[in-house]
């Protein structure tokens, strides 16, 4: 078995789904189902549902009208290995109407809650030296996209005290 998450757009599911498939690898656009009638959020003929997968993960994208709206309670974690693949993610998800937020965390043009971040913030914000890991979490807390060279440097410069 395998969990499949449902995302509900405006009428935007297709859209959302190409442009997720045009940034990440092992990604592809699926199958669709077309209203047979009409339904509260769509008329007959309109695309109901687009099936896509990112990351080899499936999703569904519903085009369910304007009763719900995404938030930060629920969003993806993309775990980028270095800093030149958050600077490429970052700029991407935020292209075209994306919004930058605090310590990592962004919204995409569609409105989805993205976090930006690497495994080795884990060697700084829980790092083994108390006074560097306050130094490096502060730094996070003062960024947008994450910054891995100021991570380290903060959690350097006050380990080395």
């Amino acid at each position: 078995m395998q969990l499949t998450t449902c995302l509900w757009f405006d009428g935007n599911a297709r859209a959302a789904a190409e442009f997720y498939v045009s940034i990440f690898p092992d990604s592809s656009v699926g199958n669709n189902w077309i209203a047979p009638a009409d339904t509260p959020s769509n008329e007959k003929g309109s695309e109901v549902v687009v099936d896509f997968t990112l990351f080899g993960s499936p999703f569904i994208g519903l085009n369910g009208g304007p009763y719900f709206v995404f938030n930060e309670a629920i969003s993806f974690c993309l775990p980028c290995q270095d800093q030149a693949e958050i600077d490429h993610y970052w700029d991407l998800l935020v292209a075209d109407g994306g919004q930058e937020s605090r310590c990592g965390w962004l919204k995409d043009k569609f409105g989805v809650s993205w976090q930006v971040t690497s495994p080795q913030m884990e060697r700084y914000l829980g790092g083994p030296d108390a006074e560097g890991a306050r130094a490096a979490t502060e730094a996070m807390l003062a960024m947008t996209k994450i910054v891995l060279g100021d991570l380290r440097a903060a959690y350097e410069s006050a380990a080395s005290k």
